[in-house]
């Protein structure tokens, strides 16, 4: 990629070691993301889109494992840190927002307790500095009267303000990098909406780099710069966000984007994907996604193409742009008039 990355993932695997048999979760998947952008990372549930994330941070518990490749954070691999620099790193330069923040904040602890004891951890702040410094970054996250929010209970907020708490926290030390694992999911469409307005806003005034995790084509293209589409374990394209909407070339990503619903056309009935995705012990021989793909051939079902650079900012892993492909020659993928640039 042509712009400088704040990380580089490259041929990440990570696999669960269940009752003596390998099931890969995350399969030699890379993507970059640029300093400064957002990177949405889509996919069905199961394609390994969070196990991903967590990967990067080092948060697999047993009987999960990273089993090979590079995590380059700023240049450093931090596959090589042992777990006190690992330590060093997360909320301080790297932070995630979690899918449920009910789950993730402490049912027991005031939201001003748990704001302070990771700015405690993390910068050394007493109690009267830490409080100061939650109530500053509850109104940087937009709830109203934060100096009496600090003394509530997660449960007396709504999903939005908890939300929101989630973001305060992860924002507490000025990372570099955010990683957002579906943060909208729970929220509606108006809550949501304030959400991803506020991450841009954020983004924005400290020039952070986010990757957008989420199974939603609307979030990505609200918010993101370049999208990696995973499949089963591995990302299948990869482009910048513009690119992937006009232009989708991988089936399976035209197949997420003909099951959309549409405002400008006509239409009885969404075009959904047919067939399953494969249980993690039970992977195709060849491309994952053949099974259900309406130009497989031969070659699709026996051999596992490789993500290759088919542009500066865009890669592909399907057999279609190679010089291997041995079906209809006159196969188009994508047809350009089947969807505008006001998509």
């Amino acid at each position: 990629m042509s712009q400088e990355t704040i990380l580089e993932v490259k041929d990440l695997r990570t696999s669960f070691f269940v009752e003596g048999n390998e099931v890969k979760a995350v399969d030699g998947v890379t993507f970059d993301v640029p300093k400064g952008k957002t990177l949405g990372i889509v996919g069905e549930s199961g394609s390994g889109k969070s196990i991903s994330a967590l990967s990067i941070l080092q948060l697999i518990d047993s009987p999960g494992k990273i089993v090979g490749g590079e995590i380059n954070f700023k240049g450093d691999n931090l596959l090589k840190y042992n777990d006190n620099q690992m330590r060093k790193i997360r909320g301080n330069q790297i932070s995630m927002i979690f899918q449920e923040p009910m789950t993730s904040l402490n049912p027991v602890y005031t939201v001003g307790q748990q704001l302070r004891e990771a700015l405690k951890i993390h910068r050394g702040l007493g109690k009267e500095a830490g409080t100061e410094k939650a109530v500053e970054l509850l109104e940087l996250v937009g709830i109203p009267s934060p100096r009496s929010r600090v003394t509530q209970y997660p449960f007396e907020l709504s999903g939005g303000m908890r939300q929101r708490v989630m973001i305060a926290m992860a924002l507490a030390c000025d990372p570099e990098l955010l990683v957002a694992d579906e943060p909208t999911t729970a929220l509606d469409v108006t809550i949501q909406a304030q959400i991803l307005e506020l991450l841009k806003e954020l983004q924005d005034e400290f020039h952070m780099s986010i990757i957008m995790i989420t199974h939603d084509l609307g979030v990505v293209a609200e918010t993101c710069d370049y999208v990696a589409v995973m499949y089963c374990g591995k990302v299948v394209e990869y482009a910048d966000v513009n690119t992937l909407f006009k232009n989708p070339r991988h089936p399976y990503t035209v197949g997420l984007l003909n099951s959309l619903p549409r405002s400008d056309v006509d239409q009885e009935e969404l075009e959904p994907i047919k067939g399953t995705v494969p249980a993690p012990h039970e992977m195709p021989k060849g491309c994952r996604f053949a099974p259900r793909c309406p130009f497989a051939t031969d070659l699709c079902h026996e051999k596992l193409p490789a993500l290759e650079d088919i542009g500066e900012e865009e890669q592909i892993r399907c057999w279609i742009y190679t010089d291997e492909w041995d079906g209809d020659p006159e196969v188009k993928v994508y047809e350009p008039e089947q969807r505008t640039s006001e998509d």
